[in-house]
């Protein structure tokens, strides 16, 4: 993978709190999360950052891999952890699109990151202060710091549409299995493409 750099007059030496270098990563993470769109997955991307320069990308695809793990954190992970040699990754920042779920919150409390920066909040599964909060849990160790909202907009929209697109394409679907049983026409299971997610 070719090394992506964001301009250094963009990224101070010191990135941790610099609004500017995490929008302009988390649109690195976007980019990601529309390969997963594209490939019919749900759009969530990753990136990776390590002084200041993306290390590893990841976006989910669980249904083409038919791996229930394959978020998109788990995929930058494992990406970075090969990269570097290690399965801990001190010092590395995670922007990811979409509030990481419990599996990928302890993936990266475990593998010891830095910090997490996502876009959009996940009221469902959100395991960074949405449903639960385990980057806060005192009883778990280590901690990483969480910048939450970065691109919240673009992130947000995007998993909208998505799902809008979803809806739709399943509706009408439903509207040609209707009107063909009207008109006496037998529809099998083999004639109906099976929902996605």
């Amino acid at each position: 993978m070719a090394d992506l750099f964001i301009p250094s007059d963009t990224m101070p030496s010191d990135t941790v709190h610099d609004p500017q270098a995490d929008c302009a990563f988390m649109r690195l993470a976007l980019d990601q999360a529309q390969n997963a769109w594209l490939l019919g997955e749900v759009p969530v991307g990753a990136v990776i950052v390590k002084d200041g320069k993306v290390i590893a990308t990841g976006y989910n695809r669980p249904i083409g891999d038919n791996d229930p793990t394959a978020h998109a954190e788990i995929v930058a992970l494992r990406q970075a952890a090969h990269l570097l040699g290690n399965y801990r990754l001190p010092g590395c920042t995670l922007y990811v699109t979409l509030e990481p779920c419990a599996m990928c919150a302890m993936a990266l409390l475990h593998a010891r990151f830095a910090r997490v920066v996502f876009g959009a909040r996940d009221p469902k599964t959100g395991a960074a202060g949405s449903v639960v909060d385990l980057f806060a849990d005192p009883r778990l160790n280590p901690h990483c710091s969480i910048t939450a909202g970065v691109e919240q907009a673009a992130c947000s929209a995007l998993l909208q549409e998505f799902f809008r697109e979803r809806r739709q394409a399943q509706k009408a679907q439903q509207s040609a299995v209707h009107d063909a049983c009207l008109c006496g026409i037998e529809v099998t299971e083999l004639d109906i493409e099976p929902p996605l997610v």
